[in-house]
């Protein structure tokens, strides 16, 4: 099946989409270091041996094919830049036909640009280059505006992608198309006094004249298709009419799938007529409140236990403990195991065969901060959340919030980690508040993690979770990340590890690149349901 990815990213939806039997055709993202590590596992292109690049192109630059400085490019200047004095690969005579299976580095705005302009480039893609109609647009468009761990802007510029996707995919008609968004998109902006629902208005849009498909709204997780995290996610999913037609017709709906669908049809056409619909949180369907939808044919597929016999899920023991040391590689879990079939799909260069994998880099952490994060492992031991409470407040601020006797003799039995590199337990209220004052710290979203249970989800950001082992005082490296979001062990990432400064707002580094990709597993999920339909 013919599949288009846009906002590609490293390429974890597109491992999972190609696990599921999906035929890449075209893909695009913005940033060349994202790029990098998806046309080194995807494509099989090494971007920094450019004279040998056949299937990346960039829409935009500064430099020319040849220099590799365009991996490191600000991709927010190129936009201001003289059309004249940009260097594009895409040249209005060339021949179509090459951008069969390749990767456009640019923006989408400049992608839905070039499809305007070049019509013979737009209706070669839309037959996906002489095979058919592309039967599955998808993506995930930055979610940083609508990201409950970050800073919510609804006039954000990046808000607008949605819509821009909503334009591209009106101009390439397949029969489906795939949105993916973080959980933030369900909550409500407060625009005037009034809430305003994103996802509602996605749905709208993607239903409008011009755009004319059929959505159907999901909200699942990453954990109940076997990824080693806590990792919800917003889905929609759009169908063309026709398909809606034989999916209610000749699929296997149960009576929640039938429902949906006829609601979301009945949507669809008062969208179409011009109404403006009431907002309506019955209008997605839940996995985390169990709907029944997620029993039936197909969406049964995003709720399956990967674990036979098992009833649970993965966890961040089954996901790292085997790379711990060198001496673990050899007894690695089911979890891992299955992750690493996932690599059967991909056209990586890695060479990786055995023995520990490549982004494993381990940082170097100072004496103080390794204390912390023995602080942290015995804090996540705790379940009395009244203790946890005025822990965390008094490290937020002594003076105020004062230990209490119930936790100091909660802690006493504790073995904490001294500056001096010592273990040992503290059993008056004054030497614990000694010790928990010589740490310095008031940084409230760090944690360690839980072994037993998944990982939670992942942030771009890799000082903000540590390992759970007390032998292990660090933090987390890519690779421990990268196995948590059900990266197989082949898929190598490459750009830049880590950034910081004002480089953190263009630079999209490794640890960015697995915090922001959806987790293969789940691409894969999402694969089997989407084949599921276009098989009808």
């Amino acid at each position: 099946m013919n599949h288009i990815e846009l906002f590609a990213g490293c390429g974890g939806l597109c491992t999972g989409m190609k696990s599921a039997g999906f035929n890449l055709t075209l893909a695009n993202e913005i940033s060349p270091m994202a790029a990098e590590t998806f046309a080194y596992n995807i494509l099989g292109e090494d971007l920094n041996s450019p004279l040998a690049i056949s299937n990346t192109f960039w829409l935009k630059s500064k430099f020319k094919k040849d220099n590799i400085s365009r991996l490191r490019e600000d991709y927010r200047e190129v936009s201001t830049i003289n059309p004249k004095d940009i260097f594009c690969d895409i040249e209005p005579t060339s021949d179509p036909m090459k951008l069969d299976g390749s990767m456009l580095i640019g923006s989408i705005l400049d992608l839905n640009i070039l499809i305007s302009k070049q019509p013979n480039i737009r209706k070669a893609i839309s037959s996906s280059f002489g095979r058919g109609q592309v039967d599955l647009i998808s993506g995930g468009p930055p979610c940083q505006s609508f990201s409950m761990a970050g800073l919510r802007e609804h006039s954000s510029d990046k808000n607008k992608l949605p819509w821009a996707f909503a334009e591209f995919v009106s101009k390439i008609k397949p029969r489906m198309v795939m949105l993916e968004n973080v959980t933030g998109i369900l909550r409500a902006f407060k625009v005037d006094g009034e809430p305003h629902y994103a996802w509602f208005e996605v749905a709208k849009a993607f239903a409008s004249k011009g755009c004319n498909y059929v959505p159907v709204c999901l909200h699942i997780n990453a954990k109940n298709v076997g990824a080693a995290q806590n990792r919800p996610r917003f889905i929609m999913l759009g169908f063309e009419k026709k398909l809606v037609k034989k999916v209610l017709s000749k699929g296997n709906l149960g009576i929640a799938g039938k429902e949906a669908f006829t609601k979301s049809l009945n949507f669809f056409e008062n969208i179409q007529q011009g109404n403006e619909p009431d907002y309506d949180a019955s209008f997605y369907y839940d996995l985390a409140k169990n709907h029944s939808i997620f029993n039936e044919w197909p969406f049964n597929e995003l709720n399956q236990n990967p674990f036979d016999g098992e009833s649970r899920t993965a966890t961040v023991s089954d996901a790292i403990h085997d790379i711990r040391s060198p001496e673990d590689i050899d007894h690695p879990s089911d979890y891992v195991k299955m992750i690493n079939r996932l690599s059967q799909s991909l056209n990586t260069l890695s060479k990786y065969e055995s023995g520990l994998p490549s982004n494993h880099e381990l940082r170097a952490n100072g004496a103080r901060v390794k204390a912390r994060f023995r602080l942290y492992q015995v804090m996540a031991s705790i379940t009395n959340q009244a203790i946890i409470k005025n822990l965390k407040s008094y490290l937020k601020d002594p003076t105020q919030n004062p230990l209490t006797d119930d936790l100091v003799n909660h802690l006493s039995s504790k073995q904490f980690l001294t500056i001096d590199g010592d273990f040992r337990s503290f059993s008056s209220k004054s030497t614990l508040e000694s010790f928990l004052t010589s740490l310095q710290t008031k940084k409230q979203t760090q944690r360690a993690l839980i072994a037993n249970s998944p990982a939670p989800a992942a942030l771009s950001i890799p000082d903000d979770a540590c390992h759970y082992d007390d032998e292990q005082l660090r933090t987390l490296t890519v690779r421990e990340m990268a196995r948590f979001q059900s990266f197989p062990d082949k898929f190598e990432f490459r750009s830049k590890v880590t950034t910081g400064g004002k480089m953190r707002q263009f630079e999209v580094p490794q640890y960015t690149q697995v915090g922001n990709a959806v987790p293969p597993l789940l691409g894969k999920a999402l694969g089997n349901v989407c084949k599921e339909f276009l098989s009808l």
